[in-house]
Parts: C-alpha cells; sequence; structure tokens
C-alpha cells in the first residue's frame, strides 16, 4: 500500500462510523433487518430523524449483502434527509454518516472522495470541538446508540452504555432518554419479583422520566403500560394505554405493544383487531404475526380448556347438532391461524427462536416429529449466542416435546433441568421447575425409593432457594444410591452454605 493509501487508512480508522463499530456479519439478520427497515422507510415510522437513520441502517445491510451502489444511494438519501429534518443543526449529526460514505467509497476503491468525505468530518470536529479528544459528541453517541439497538439483541448493553454517555452530555434530552428507556424494556429481566414490590423497577424509573420531558411520546405510553401491567398497576396501566391510542391511532409500534397489553389483560378479541389493522400497514412485521398467533393461542387454548356443558349437549343432540364437533372445529379453526402466523413470522425473521418453537410444538401435536425436530435442531444451533430468557424458553418447549410427543422421559429431563440451571427467574423458569417436580413426584408415587427423583427434588428445591429442603432430599437420594458422587457433592456445597 503506497503512503497516501496507508494515511488515508490510518484517517478512516479514526472515524466513527458503522464500519468501525465491530458489527459483525455473522451477528446480524440480514434479511429480517432488510425487511424491517425498508418497511419504516416507506411507512415514515419513528420520531424526529429515524427515517434517516433507517436510511443510514439499510445501506449498511445493503453493503453486507455485496450491493456498494445501492448503499451509496441509501446514505446519500440519509444525509438528504437528515438536512431537512434538523436543519442547520445537521452538521453533528452527518458525522457518521460521513463517515460510513468515507468508507464505502474506500471499499468501492474511489479514493479521492473517500478522502473527501474524511475531510468533512474533520472540518466539522474543528469547528465543533469536544471536551477531550476521548469524548464524543452526543449526537455520535446517539447514532451509535441506536445504531446497536436496531442491529441485534447482542448489542443491547452496547446500546445502554452510549444512550448513558449522550446523558452524561445532555440530561435533558427528550431523544437520549426515549432511546435508553426503550434499551432497558429490552433487556428487563422478565419476572418482576427481581425487584422489591415497594420499589418500581429502573425500566419503569426511566419510562418516566423519558415522559417528563415528552408527555405526548405514544410508544414510550405504550411500553409503560405493559411494564406497569407486569407489576400489577392496572388502573394507570390501563388510562396510558388508552391515552397512547388516542395519540397515535394508526401508528404500528403503538398498537403492537398496546394489543400486547390487551391481550396480557385477557382483551383478546380486542387485540386481534388491533393486530390486523396494524398488518393492514405493517403486512411485514414477524412481530405482528407473532402477537396474532398469540392470540389465536390464547383462544384455542381457552376453548380446549372449557368442559362441555351437559344440558347444553342434551339441547343440542335434541337439535340434531353435536356441540364437541363444533368445539372440536373451532379449536382447529384457531389452530389453523396460528399456525398460519407463526410460518409468516418465520418466513419474514428467519431468526426467529420463540416463533420456530413455537411452531415446532404445533408439528409435535400433528404428529408430523420429523418438522418438529428439524426446527428444533435449526432453534438449539442458534441458542448459544441468546439470552437466558429465550435459552430458558426453547428448554422448556424441547422438554415438553420430549416429555408429551416423544415419550424420552430423560430428554425431557434434560432440558427442563437446563432451563432451570439459568438462573433468570422468568416464568419459563417456573415451569421448567414444575415439569421437573411433576415428573418426580409422579415417579416417587410407584417408587418411594427412586433416588433419582429425589435428586431432582433436591435440584429444584436447591435452585428454589430452600437449601433445607433441597439438604433432605439429597440426603434420601443418597440413602438409597450410596456413590452418587453427584448427590455427594451437591449436599456437601448445600451443607457448607447452610453453615
Amino acid at each position: 500500500m503506497s503512503d497516501a493509501g496507508s494515511d488515508l487508512r490510518s484517517k478512516l480508522l479514526r472515524l466513527e462510523s458503522q464500519f468501525t463499530w465491530d458489527l459483525k456479519k455473522e451477528d446480524l439478520d440480514l434479511e429480517g433487518l432488510s425487511t424491517v427497515l425498508q418497511e419504516q422507510i416507506d411507512l415514515g415510522l419513528g420520531q424526529r430523524g429515524a427515517v434517516a437513520h433507517s436510511y443510514s441502517y439499510l445501506a449498511y445491510v445493503r453493503y453486507l449483502q455485496g450491493r456498494p451502489k445501492e448503499a451509496a444511494s441509501l446514505l446519500s438519501q440519509s444525509e438528504e434527509e437528515t438536512r431537512e429534518c434538523f436543519g442547520e443543526e445537521s452538521e453533528l449529526r452527518l458525522i457518521v454518516t460521513y463517515g460510513d460514505l468515507a468508507w464505502l467509497s474506500y471499499h468501492t476503491g474511489d479514493f479521492t472522495q473517500s478522502d473527501t468525505y474524511c475531510r468533512r468530518v474533520e472540518d466539522i470536529l474543528v469547528k465543533h470541538p469536544t471536551s477531550s479528544s476521548t469524548v464524543l459528541h452526543p449526537e455520535v453517541y446517539g447514532e451509535k446508540a441506536w445504531t446497536f439497538l436496531k442491529f441485534s439483541m447482542l448489542y443491547y448493553p452496547k446500546a445502554i452504555d452510549c444512550f448513558l454517555k449522550a446523558l452524561e452530555l445532555q440530561p435533558d434530552d427528550s431523544e437520549w432518554n426515549a432511546g435508553y428507556a426503550i434499551a432497558l424494556c429490552r433487556t428487563e429481566p422478565r419476572d418482576p419479583e427481581t425487584f422489591l414490590e415497594a420499589e418500581e423497577s429502573p425500566v419503569i424509573k426511566q419510562l418516566r422520566r423519558a415522559l417528563e420531558i415528552n408527555p405526548d411520546d405514544a410508544v414510550l405510553l405504550a411500553l409503560l403500560a405493559l411494564k406497569l401491567s407486569f407489576y400489577k398497576k392496572h388502573e394507570e396501566a390501563e388510562s396510558l394505554a388508552e391515552k397512547a391510542l388516542v395519540i397515535s391511532p394508526d401508528c404500528p409500534q403503538v398498537t403492537r405493544y398496546i394489543a400486547k397489553y390487551l391481550r396480557q389483560q385477557g382483551q383478546v378479541d380486542r387485540s386481534i383487531d388491533l393486530l390486523k389493522r396494524v398488518l393492514q400497514r405493517s403486512s411485514q412485521s414477524a412481530f405482528i404475526h407473532h402477537q396474532l398467533a398469540l392470540c389465536y393461542k390464547f383462544k384455542r387454548n381457552t376453548l380446549f380448556s372449557k368442559k362441555p356443558n351437559y344440558n347444553q349437549e342434551q339441547q343440542s343432540s335434541q337439535a340434531g347438532s353435536d356441540p364437541r364437533t363444533s368445539q372440536q372445529h373451532e379449536i382447529q379453526q384457531w389452530r389453523d391461524l396460528m399456525r398460519h402466523h407463526l410460518e409468516e413470522a418465520i418466513r419474514l425473521k428467519p431468526s426467529f427462536i420463540f416463533a420456530m418453537a413455537e411452531l415446532a410444538l404445533m408439528y409435535a401435536e400433528d404428529k408430523n416429529m420429523s418438522r418438529a425436530e428439524e426446527l428444533f435442531q435449526k432453534v438449539l444451533v442458534a441458542l448459544p449466542e441468546e439470552p437466558a430468557s429465550i435459552q430458558q424458553f426453547v428448554h422448556l418447549c424441547y422438554g415438553q416435546f420430549h416429555q408429551h410427543h416423544t415419550r424420552q422421559e430423560a430428554l425431557a429431563i434434560t432440558h427442563y433441568t437446563k432451563g432451570l440451571l439459568l438462573t433468570q427467574k422468568t416464568p419459563d423458569w417456573k415451569q421448567c421447575a414444575k415439569k421437573l417436580k411433576q415428573i418426580a413426584e409422579r415417579r416417587l408415587s410407584r417408587d418411594a425409593n427412586d433416588s433419582e427423583a429425589l435428586g431432582l427434588l433436591g435440584l429444584v428445591s436447591r435452585a428454589e432457594g430452600d437449601r433445607s429442603k433441597a439438604v433432605l432430599y439429597y440426603e434420601k437420594a443418597l440413602e438409597c444410591d450410596l456413590d452418587n458422587d453427584q448427590y455427594l457433592s451437591a449436599l456437601c456445597e448445600l451443607r457448607l452454605d447452610l453453615k
């Protein structure tokens, strides 16, 4: 490489850009991102500057897909949109865009143009210096944070860190406060028991803070309604949900959160109506399809759990109809709709693990074990990179698959145990514990000296924090299996803990 080329690359490496933020291709669902970003551009979704961001993100996706000309065009559109949106305040917002254009020009061999964009960034930084060379402008921290938040859940911790740095510089900025709240929403544990009942969680506090600055942000109102309902603050949650719908009745981002809130409150028909309305504008949303699938699952399960009414059966029989046949037909109708929307969710987002695991169980119910196993294997391959809460959900589903469909109880125990040993106490964690208890208690009802069943109860008791009970179970298990090193090791550790 010539001295000029080496000097240019040195300049490029100092730029803040999607090309220098270690966004790894293997971490990204490029097709899914492409679909979502294009829809957000087409619908003009998001707040001030959001469309410009979407053009920029899509440009980087196109570059990774080997389409540099499209990437350059999209970055130019991002620059134009930023100027239209922020006017005289746009310069600091273009630091990252010019950095991306410099790198893209470099990769396409146009070193002269690349150097021109480098100099544009340098001019802005000279005109608007920061307090030190290690501190970025809040606009750059914000752009970096939104990028991490958009591209992959693996980058959520980085997004939080960048939003906090932006807030250190501009603590009252509505955009950074909103972004920080959204990032916390996506990373908060699913079980409110992780917080003291007398206290509000950090995400609720941050949502309230963001809404103090911008009280009419419908997305934040919807998210706060969801969180408050999770903490059983139903009256305030309902008020916020209604306000969000009044402010932005046609915004897909708002209505999908409110629809989820309504489903959790048991208002499933209203949730379905909202989601169908959103789907008319946002047909390429895997999230919407998944939420609809969950609504139809709720209706299926509710109908399935209903016991036939004897008097109604007699009346229907006399009238020549069979209510059980009608009920079975309706259950199948909900199942068909559920399957359709799960298939759509996976088609739009092939990495959608939640939807894939749900769909695998549906195939198992239909006795299509090969297709179910195929889907589960795809899920398991991707699982190690997922957060604990998603891993627990998958292990619960795969455990149910083996317990109820393949009748391989040993494999079911293995996966329920894996879910249990992931210590984040989500509802799925509790289900894994419940399943292991049921298996153990059923086996002990047949054989009171079943050491494995006693060991399982010891494992569950220990995971639930009841060490004294765990000691008793492990002691009984050792009485039945004197040479079991696993039980002996667990018992020694528990006795040390109790001391």
